[in-house]
Formats: structure tokens, C-alpha cells, sequence
């Protein structure tokens, strides 16, 4: 068998620091996402003990990408590296000579790889991006994508200003190399190490709590709930398949479990009390979501084990009633989606203006995220998630049952008191300069569409 071609690139970090131990000189730092697309260009994961492919993690990590990039390096384990020629460089550059791709390169890290990989590549490919990503399963799947597709990334990476930040999200990089070049001897225990290095790294991956979740059953009344047009689509176990994500329900689901529990307290089966998401938490922390939801469902006063079994069974009636109303939430959020930009430019606004809006709306397809109807506008979900939780305000909790119910008709309420809610709650969006982000994780947003949706239900 031929050796495999040795790689060469240069890696520019923003922020860098080193430590040397043995043989080992560790050169840890903080890598733009623009100045890893030489290294996604160039590498492979033939160093790593596992392909990475599209699934929930990757799923996870490309939302954090979008909606908290300013957190996303503190939350990300990143991407370690190993190479054992360098050169360090001016401005914090290191020119990187990767002689066996199959001991050096990527160790850990395929599945953040693969994320920033499919981030750039939605926003280089524009239209044509949803059609293409959605064939990409497995890391040699958008391999020869990314190939393909480098005069689009090329393009799309020169027309950036100083203005654009997608790019510039930070992501941890550890890069391994030898601690002294001029040593045989230490180089060749560099190389050596290697494969122990990457065998331990990669041996402490934790099934995701999603799994988790599922094997337990404590999805099994989410699907139920759920109209089967949507239950179909839903990616239960990880790298199933799915176009809905179930961390996105699972979030959702927490708009009637908060409301629940402002007069009823679970203990979780560790008996510690487990507390409700925060309203921004539905937008920016899917995963601590699904925790706070298995821990609640792993309640014994919720849940028991089904035939002495692994598997348990939702008890709670109290819970359930929730949970029956959280299975109309994604089509009350996809109503809230395609009425919102009307709704806006009725109470004088000038939607199609805002530039995240001017953004979203170059592809062609443009679809509802959980029916996938047809819509005229493609935008932020940040601009809409604080009505959409706001709509615990509709719902209240039966006195003699302690069971959680709507108070209205909820479709049809917000059919008929849309427009004069967003009338009430636009100035938000305005005050933070139209930034998604900012009014996603506001919680003057949350208190303002709620008191928008109250005052309306009073109307009425």
C-alpha cells in the first residue's frame, strides 16, 4: 500500500497559547470559522477513529453556530489536531505539514468538523444550500460536496465586509505537535503517541441525552400528541432520519411544562427538585431542554418502569395534559411563523427591509420548519419564539384536576388578535435593532408578548 500524500496548510489562530510536556507541545487557541476552511479544504478523517455523520450532535452544533455564536466556544469541545512538522509564524499563524494522514490530522472533533463544514456550506450554496445539504449523511457524502462546491465557498467567502460576522465565530482548536523538531528521538515518541492520544480522546463520548431519552420512553406521549404528519418526520433516535429535530419539540413542549409547573413541583429520581427552563433557554439551550425533560419524566410521580423493564411509562395525568397540549405547539409555531411578517407590516412596518430578512430570503424554498407549508417569507426564528412562548398566557391549569388546558381556542386566537399583539410587541424587535439574537434572548421580549397576548385575551 502507498503512503498516503502528505497535507500542508496554514492555520491563523486569534487567540493562542502553548504548553510543552515530554515530547508533547500543546498550542491551544481560538480559530476564526473562516480561517478553518483551509483545513476543512485540505483534511480528511482518516486519523479519527470514528466518520462523523449528520445527525442530532451535528444538528446541535450548527444551531449553537447560528444562535449563541458568541457562547459557541465556551460550549464546544472543538477540534483537535496533530501534526508533526510546524512552523510558527507572525501573527499568531502556524504553517502545519501533515506527513501521515492516517496517525495525523484530525483526532477528535469529526462531528464539530462536519457541522462548520455543513454552516459554511449553507450559506455559500444560497438557493440551491437546502436541496443540496439535505443528501449529505455521512462525512465522505459532504466531502465531495465541499469539493465540488469550493468556487461557490470562494466566492462567498470574498464578498464578506468587516460588517459580516457569520464567519467569524470562534472555535476551540488544541493542535498537538513535537516539542522539539530537532530531536529524532522526540519526534519519533511524538508519532508514537499518537494513537494512544486519539484512542483516549475519543473513548469518553457520552450517548447523547436525546438517545437516552428515547430508550427510556419517555418520548412515547410527545408522539402520541402529535398529529402523524408531523410524528413521521420526527428524528427520534439519533441518525435515523428525520427532518424534525426532536430537540426542537422537546423545547416546545416546555411553553405548557412551565405553565404546569407554577403550581406543582417534581423531584427527579436523584429526589432533587427539578426547576423549569427559562423562557430564553426554549431559544438558546435545546439541549439543556431535553435534560430538565428526562429529568422531569424520570420522576417517580410522572413516570414508572413497564413491565419491570428499562422502558417506563408516563402516570402522570397532570404531566400528560401538558404534554397533549405541547403536541399542538409546532403547528401553533408554524401558524405564528407564516402570519408574523403580515402581521408586522401592518402595524407600519417595512418587513422584506430588515437585512436578517434580506438574508434568508435569496433561496428560493421557503417553508414552515415543522409542516413545511409554503410561506412567503424565510426568517429568524428569534423574532417570533417570545409570542410563541408567550402563548402560556391562553392556557390555565383546571382547579379540581390540576390538569393544564387552554383557555381559548388557541388557532383561532391568534388568527383574530395577531396583528394587534405585533402592534404591542414589534417596538422590541425595533429597540435591539432588528438583531434575532438579541430578541430571542431578551427577556423584555417574553414579558412583551405576554402582556400583549393577556391584554388581547381580556379583549376578547
Amino acid at each position: 500500500m502507498s503512503k498516503p500524500e502528505s497535507k500542508d496548510l496554514t492555520l491563523k489562530f486569534e487567540q493562542v497559547s502553548s504548553q510543552v510536556s515530554g515530547f508533547v507541545n500543546r498550542i491551544t487557541g481560538l480559530v476564526k470559522v473562516k480561517h478553518l476552511i483551509p483545513l476543512i479544504s485540505e483534511l480528511n478523517l482518516e486519523a479519527n477513529p470514528r466518520d462523523s455523520k449528520v445527525g442530532l450532535v451535528t444538528a446541535a452544533i450548527r444551531e449553537s453556530l447560528e444562535t449563541t455564536p458568541e457562547t459557541f466556544p465556551f460550549k464546544s469541545k472543538g477540534i483537535l489536531l496533530a501534526a508533526s512538522e510546524y512552523t510558527e509564524l507572525e501573527r499568531k499563524r502556524y504553517s502545519l505539514k501533515f506527513n501521515s494522514p492516517d496517525l495525523e490530522g484530525i483526532l477528535d472533533g469529526g462531528h464539530n468538523t462536519l457541522a462548520i463544514g455543513m454552516y459554511v456550506l449553507d450559506l455559500a450554496l444560497g438557493d440551491e444550500a437546502p436541496s443540496q445539504l439535505k443528501k449529505v449523511k455521512l462525512w465522505q457524502d459532504f466531502k465531495i460536496l465541499w469539493d465540488d462546491s469550493l468556487d461557490e465557498i470562494q466566492s462567498y467567502t470574498s464578498s464578506l465586509t468587516e460588517d459580516d460576522t457569520e464567519l467569524s465565530v470562534l472555535v476551540p482548536v488544541e493542535l498537538l505537535v513535537p516539542a522539539d523538531l530537532e530531536d529524532p528521538i522526540t519526534v519519533d515518541e511524538f508519532n508514537r503517541s499518537l494513537l494512544d492520544i486519539c484512542s483516549a480522546r475519543n473513548n469518553n463520548v457520552q450517548l447523547k441525552t436525546e438517545a437516552k431519552a428515547n430508550q427510556h420512553g419517555y418520548f412515547e406521549s410527545l408522539k402520541s400528541a402529535l398529529p402523524e404528519h408531523l410524528r413521521k418526520d420526527v428524528e427520534w433516535r439519533p441518525n435515523e432520519g428525520g427532518d424534525i429535530k426532536v430537540a426542537d419539540l422537546v423545547a416546545l413542549s416546555w411553553v405548557p411544562l412551565r405553565k404546569l409547573m407554577e403550581s406543582e413541583n417534581f423531584l427527579d429520581e436523584s429526589n432533587k427538585k427539578v426547576e423549569p427552563v427559562s423562557a430564553v433557554q426554549i431559544y438558546s439551550s435545546k439541549g439543556e431542554c431535553v435534560s430538565r425533560f428526562e429529568r422531569l419524566m424520570s420522576s417517580k410521580s410522572v413516570s414508572e418502569s413497564a413491565n419491570n423493564g428499562y422502558a417506563r411509562e408516563l402516570r402522570s395525568p397532570t404531566v400528560l395534559s401538558a404534554i397533549k397540549i405541547a403536541g399542538k405547539m409546532p403547528e401553533l409555531y408554524d401558524l405564528i411563523y407564516e402570519l408574523f411578517p403580515d402581521a408586522y407590516n401592518k402595524q407600519d412596518g417595512k418587513f422584506g427591509r430588515i437585512i436578517p430578512v434580506k438574508k434568508m430570503n435569496s433561496v428560493k424554498t421557503k417553508q414552515t420548519k415543522f409542516s413545511q407549508k409554503a410561506i412567503d417569507w424565510r426568517y429568524p426564528d428569534g423574532y417570533i419564539i417570545p409570542l410563541v412562548v408567550g402563548l402560556e398566557t391562553l392556557m390555565g391549569i383546571d382547579p379540581s384536576s390540576g390538569q393544564i388546558q387552554w383557555k381559548t381556542e388557541p388557532e383561532v386566537f391568534i388568527r383574530k388578535n395577531l396583528d394587534d399583539i405585533v402592534g404591542k410587541y414589534k417596538g422590541i424587535v425595533e429597540m435591539v435593532n432588528y438583531d434575532p439574537q438579541k430578541v430571542g434572548k431578551a427577556s423584555a421580549a417574553y414579558a412583551a408578548a405576554s402582556d400583549a397576548i393577556e391584554l388581547s385575551l381580556l379583549k376578547s
